[in-house]
C-alpha cells in the first residue's frame, strides 16, 4: 500500500512517497539498522529506508498484494542492499521477522492510505474515476469482493458499514438502495447507485459515492481490524530506541492510532516523538491533491 499520495516527482520513473523527508528523519535509520515496511506497496518508502540502512543493514518490505511485491521487488532488486520481501499481513510482522531470523527491528514504518497504482487501475475496482469490476480487494486469493458485499448484505449490515467506516450521513437511504443487489457489479453502477440515493443539494464538489466506496474498501479488507492488530503487535517488535511511523489518511484511523499512541506513552516504556499529528506541508499538497489528508504520527521505544 504504498505511493500511496505520491507526488509528481519521480525516481526512476516511480512516484516518490508522501511526507518521505519528515517519515525518514523520524525513523533515523542508520547503516546496519533493520528496517519494516510494513505496506510495502510499490516500494517508495522502502526504496529510501534501504538506502539509509546500508550497508550492513537489512529492510524487509510486508504487503498482501502480490502486485505490490512483484512491483516493489523489481525495484528494490536493482538496489544495493539487502532487501527482504514477504507477502503477508502488516499484523503479522513478529511472525515475519522471527521466520527472517531476525530479532526485532530498529524503524518500522506504515503508510495506510489505497496506493495511486490501485486507484489508477479499473480493474482492481477501488475508484468510481475508473469504471471496472466492483472488487477492491488487496489480497485478490481472498474471496470477498465489494459485489459480494453488497449482494450478501442485508440494508441494515450495509447501514452500519457505510455510517462507520465511511462515516456517511446518509449511510442509511444509500444502504437500503443498494443493499442485496447482484446488478451493482461495477465501479460506475455503484457510484451510479449512491448518486441517485443522495439529496440534490449533496451534489456538488465532493463525489456523493467518495465515503461509500472507501466504507466498502475497508469492510472487504478489514482494514480496521488489520490496524488494530498491527497497532498491538508493531511496537512489541522494536528494538530500545527503535521508532514506528505511521501515515493515516483518515479520522477513523488516526483516531486508533492517536489513542494507541497515548496509551504506550502513558506506560513509560514509549516516547510520542510529536505531541500532534504532522500534515504535508503546502507546497506537497498543492503538487499532489491526494496527500492533503495524510496525518503522520510516531513514537519511540524507551531504553
Amino acid at each position: 500500500m504504498t505511493d500511496r499520495a505520491s507526488s509528481p516527482s519521480r525516481e526512476r520513473g516511480f512516484h516518490i512517497p508522501v511526507m518521505a523527508d519528515r517519515a525518514l528523519g523520524l525513523l533515523a535509520l542508520s547503516p546496519g539498522s533493520v528496517a519494516v515496511d510494513a505496506t510495502l506497496g510499490g516500494g517508495g518508502h522502502a526504496a529510501l529506508m534501504l538506502q539509509a540502512v546500508s550497508p550492513g543493514g537489512v529492510l524487509v518490505g510486508i504487503d498482501r498484494d502480490e502486485s505490490a511485491i512483484e512491483e516493489a521487488s523489481a525495484r528494490l532488486s536493482s538496489m544495493p542492499g539487502d532487501s527482504r520481501i514477504v507477502k503477508a499481513r502488516m499484523s503479522e510482522i513478529a511472525d515475519v521477522l522471527e521466520g527472517l531470523g531476525l530479532d526485532g527491528a530498529d524503524g518500522v514504518i506504515a503508510d495506510l492510505g489505497v496506493s495511486s497504482r490501485h486507484l489508477d487501475d479499473g480493474e482492481r475496482g477501488f475508484s468510481f474515476m475508473r469504471d471496472g469490476p466492483l472488487d477492491m480487494r488487496m489480497d485478490r486469493e481472498c474471496e470477498l469482493t465489494a459485489a459480494d458485499l453488497i449482494r450478501g448484505s442485508s440494508a441494515a449490515e450495509l447501514e452500519r458499514v457505510i455510517r462507520e467506516y465511511g462515516e456517511e450521513r446518509f449511510a442509511g437511504r444509500i444502504a437500503r438502495s443498494i443493499a442485496g443487489r447482484s446488478d451493482i457489479d461495477t465501479t460506475a453502477k455503484l457510484a451510479d447507485a449512491v448518486q441517485r440515493a443522495m439529496p440534490f443539494r449533496r451534489r456538488g464538489r465532493i463525489h456523493p459515492a467518495t465515503r461509500t466506496f472507501q466504507a466498502l474498501r475497508i469492510a472487504v479488507n478489514d482494514e480496521i481490524g488489520e490496524l488494530e492488530k498491527f497497532l498491538e503487535a508493531a511496537p512489541l517488535v522494536l528494538k530500545p530506541g527503535g521508532r514506528l511511523v505511521v501515515m493515516s489518511y483518515h479520522s477513523l484511523e488516526d483516531r486508533l492510532v492517536k489513542h494507541r499512541f497515548r496509551r504506550l506513552a502513558a506506560s513509560g516504556r514509549f516516547e510520542l516523538l510529536s505531541k500532534r499529528a504532522l500534515a504535508p506541508e503546502d507546497d506537497e499538497t498543492d503538487q499532489n491533491p491526494r496527500a492533503r489528508s495524510a496525518k503522520l504520527r510516531a513514537i519511540r521505544r524507551a531504553g
